[in-house]
């Protein structure tokens, strides 16, 4: 195998601070921002601000911190080998759950098509004592079903809710943790209440699957493998905690780096690994081949709210997305027409150059977008610091992004909305569509915690 780079945590270098100070007490800084913005450009010291409110930890909690150091392979070591000494009464089931985006980065380094190196994934794992493996494409068809819903809601009502437009997607942890600690009430109130694709696929496990197999939530400790190592901090929200219980939803993100590194240590071989089929939450009577949905390396928010916005509102059909490539490849709008006239303008914005671009619009009040689909890591969910990343500086490694994206498009696209799996679970699991079961479980509430913030991380 060959190697992989493991990015470390960095150390709280307060480079973020300077640079906030520095903006703050330079006269006409908000000005010089603004006139650059508006010729397309932005500065680098401004994007090397907005990436330090993630990566540096500088405000971490200490509890939080705690939290986050709990996110680790040792941890689980630790599960796997209590299964091992204690009474079976006492074992924990460990169940683990893959984002498809992390698939392609197995199938490059496998050498292998994506559904195969699935095989040769779960096989990995279940030799490890991991009794279940998923992936999360079932969970993001839950989260895009209820943000399409969502955002013709809004839409319905944005005469007379200043905050129901634009919709921001809420699938990214990193845009999220930027928009509540720094953006605050700005920024808050427009995005999407669907849970992520993760916490979704955590409810699933803890409440679902747990039942079907008559476990509780303690006695079940799931592990989500992911492409990003913000997932982590999404999985220690409180929001995601059952005090009753003592349970999380997800007990464990590991990053797909992570795993391999962990398979590198253990000096496995793909060519002695076992394929073994994922499983499927509901048993023998789901499908465990492998799809994708619609979007390049994402889940494609942006597509299916399009598409079925634009049947629900216009009665218009959509049967290819076109982008138009604004400022760069991470800056594209997606137009709707008819007659001259333009029904519907949502943006894919990824990155935090591009994300501070469309603050300073959103500012000035020239966001003419209903949708934007937000994702703090350039590329999107594919190059994802977790396994994209080979070197500490943060540079990607653009030819392994590229053949995972080739890996991606390469999987067949099922539509959410056609997907049997997901009207199973809505009728048993949930009671319905828009029950209030389905509420509490598939969506939670974003607010502003910018008051947490020194004044010189305010924008």
């Amino acid at each position: 195998m060959s190697g992989v780079h493991i990015p470390k945590r960095k150390e709280k270098c307060e480079n973020c601070t300077k640079q906030c100070n520095k903006k703050q007490n330079d006269d006409g800084a908000h000005s010089h921002a603004e006139r650059d913005e508006a010729n397309g450009q932005v500065h680098e010291g401004s994007q090397l601000l907005l990436s330090a409110c993630l990566s540096c930890d500088g405000c971490l909690s200490e509890e939080e911190s705690l939290k986050i150091s709990q996110q680790s392979l040792e941890q689980v070591e630790r599960v796997l080998a209590l299964n091992k000494k204690c009474d079976v009464s006492k074992h924990k089931v460990l169940v683990a759950s893959v984002c498809p985006q992390s698939l392609p980065f197995f199938a490059v380094k496998f050498g292998l098509d994506v559904t195969e190196a699935a095989h040769k994934l779960c096989g990995f794992l279940k030799s490890l004592g991991v009794q279940y493996v998923f992936d999360t494409t079932l969970a993001a068809g839950f989260s895009i079903l209820e943000s399409q819903k969502e955002f013709i809601q809004r839409f319905r009502r944005r005469h007379h809710d200043s905050q129901a437009l634009p919709m921001f997607t809420s699938s990214c942890p990193g845009w999220i943790r930027y928009s509540e600690r720094v953006l605050g009430s700005l920024v808050t109130p427009h995005i999407c209440t669907a849970r992520s694709p993760q916490q979704i696929m955590g409810c699933l496990v803890k409440d679902y699957f747990s039942k079907q197999k008559k476990l509780t939530p303690g006695n079940v400790y799931h592990v989500l493998v992911a492409p990003c190592f913000d997932k982590k901090l999404e999985a220690v929200r409180e929001e995601f905690y059952n005090g009753l219980l003592e349970a999380r939803d997800v007990d464990c993100v590991l990053t797909s780096g992570e795993i391999y590194y962990l398979m590198e240590q253990r000096k496995v071989s793909v060519e002695e690994l076992d394929s073994v089929t994922l499983d499927h939450v509901l048993g023998e009577a789901g499908d465990a081949a492998l799809v994708r949905h619609e979007g390049r390396g994402s889940e494609g928010f942006l597509e299916h709210v399009f598409k079925r916005a634009a049947k629900e509102l216009f009665g218009l059909d959509v049967h290819e997305v076109t982008y138009k490539t604004l400022k760069n490849r991470d800056f594209q709008e997606v137009t709707l027409e008819r007659d001259g006239e333009t029904l519907l303008q949502f943006a894919a914005v990824y990155g935090f150059r591009n994300i501070q671009t469309l603050v300073h619009r959103m500012r000035k009040g020239r966001v003419p977008y209903q949708l934007v689909e937000v994702l703090s890591c350039p590329g999107g969910c594919l190059s994802g610091r977790g396994q994209a990343e080979i070197d500490a500086g943060g540079r990607a490694d653009k030819d392994l992004v590229q053949q995972m994206e080739e890996a991606y498009s390469s999987l067949p696209v099922r539509l959410p909305e056609v997907n049997p799996a997901l009207h199973t679970l809505y009728q048993d699991w949930l009671q319905g569509q828009d029950s209030p079961q389905a509420g509490a479980l598939l969506h939670t509430q974003y607010r502003s915690q910018s008051h947490t913030q020194p004044p010189h991380m305010q924008w």
